[in-house]
């Protein structure tokens, strides 16, 4: 494969959105490691999964999205590979198909360790993976995106990874993916704030075009304050220590991130804040972890 084929591939995977795969894992392996659980094994393979699954999804959607209508030359967001021409449909779908194959084999470690349960919880990730926009009725076609987003990549992920380490449940990792579902979604809700002309004319029905853009943005500010509820909850209902509060230190930057969303008219220039957007899950993912830890 020569470089510039690699380049196309990896825009593909787009990597700005990655962080929804990182964090969970991360904070739900930082929860099991401030319990004394934790399985460095099982959380290098779950990371890998997590991956696998986001990558796998980012070629179904830009598989699906393309076989549907929905890429097309008005689109203002990042170039889809399959729409410019630059992968056949084939290929990326043969793409999704090893990505989420390899996601399996990989995942088997983890069913071997964990049984049943995480065979069904890995299943159901990789079908509605490809469900999102695939499907007779695709998830992020049908207004379902953004709570397929806040379960599987919040709630699911983070206690999974939990789970995978130290093969019981655990309350706080509960709580945890409350603000980690939350800022998972408000990618999703950049991403659909920047496409809502041309969704509706595509007919997919997100949030954006069934309630309007002041949905979406009041959703994004909802989320941020999700998130910023959550580390007082492990303070004074979880007893953690007085370092949970150390994602405070970037209130200043979801402020400003906020005003964005709300002000921001010219929708092109949302791409930068999809890509903000991700960077601060990152930060909040790193400075939450430091906290649980600490």
């Amino acid at each position: 494969m020569n470089t510039s084929n690699l380049k196309i591939w990896v825009e593909a995977a787009r990597p700005k959105t990655l962080a929804a795969a990182f964090v969970p894992v991360l904070v739900g392996a930082t929860i099991a490691y401030q319990h004394e659980l934790i399985n460095w094994m099982a959380t290098t393979v779950a990371l890998i999964c997590a991956f696998l699954i986001q990558i796998g999804t980012n070629f179904a959607n830009d598989y699906f999205d393309f076989v549907k209508g929905a890429d097309t030359e008005e689109r203002i967001g990042f170039e889809r590979a399959t729409a410019k021409g630059l992968i056949s449909p084939k290929t990326m779908l043969n793409a999704t198909i090893i990505c989420m194959t390899l996601a399996f084999l990989f995942g088997l470690y983890l069913v071997w360790i964990g049984g049943a349960v995480v065979l069904i919880i890995g299943l159901s990730s990789l079908l509605f993976g490809v469900l999102y926009t695939g499907g007779p009725f695709p998830l992020g076609y049908n207004g379902l995106g953004d709570l397929f987003v806040f379960i599987f990549f919040g709630i699911v992920a983070v206690m999974t990874t939990y789970y995978v380490n130290a093969l019981s449940w655990s309350v706080d990792t509960f709580w945890a993916s409350l603000a980690v579902g939350a800022l998972c979604t408000n990618i999703l809700v950049v991403n659909n704030l920047r496409d809502v002309e041309q969704d509706k004319i595509a007919g997919k029905k997100t949030l954006g075009v069934l309630f309007g853009e002041t949905m979406l943005k009041v959703e994004y500010t909802l989320m941020l304050l999700l998130a910023f509820a959550i580390p007082p909850h492990f303070y004074f209902q979880l007893d953690y220590e007085v370092w949970i509060f150390l994602p405070f230190l970037i209130l200043p930057i979801a402020l400003l991130h906020t005003k964005t969303i709300w002000t921001e008219t010219e929708k092109r220039n949302l791409n930068q804040q999809l890509e903000k957007t991700a960077k601060f899950m990152t930060l909040f993912g790193l400075l939450f972890s430091i906290g649980i830890i600490l």
